[in-house]
């Protein structure tokens, strides 16, 4: 996996993966444009989107209807150092009732999604400042 970011004006950033692009910022309140997610924001919504495709596929093998399936994910920020969302509270949210065995199945399917594995089994994390160097490929 990998992911290039290019700075593209005041604290916009465009993120590009494959063929694919998102563009970050801050709000207005925030010195930003508003031109996109804040990158907290897209840390949710990778989790929820995860959470997501593991919910879908656990509704497709157990024949249950997965449309108006929804995701809500919620963070909270720290009031403590260092700043970071301090708690997450994921809502996998469906429009009919589930089965004590569905739902107790449910969750253990998309608590299992990659992200979640990723915050609740910490990855080894290295930042490199590299100058005077060709930046555009894999660190």
């Amino acid at each position: 996996m990998h992911v290039h970011l290019t700075h593209e004006s005041g604290l916009s950033f465009k993120a590009v993966s494959r063929d694919h692009e998102m563009v970050s910022d801050q709000p207005r309140t925030n010195g930003g444009e508003d031109k996109g997610m804040t990158p907290p924001e897209w840390f949710l919504a990778s989790l929820g989107s995860c959470v997501g495709f593991y919910a879908v596929k656990y509704c497709e093998a157990r024949d249950l209807d997965s449309r108006d399936l929804r995701i809500e994910v919620e963070g909270s920020k720290s009031t403590e150092k260092p700043i970071r969302i301090a708690s997450i509270e994921i809502r996998v949210c469906l429009p009919f009732e589930l089965s004590e065995r569905h739902r107790a199945g449910l969750k253990r399917a998309v608590d299992s999604c990659i992200i979640h594995n990723t915050l609740t089994h910490a990855p080894n994390l290295t930042t490199l400042v590299r100058d005077g160097c060709d930046c555009l490929g894999p660190v």
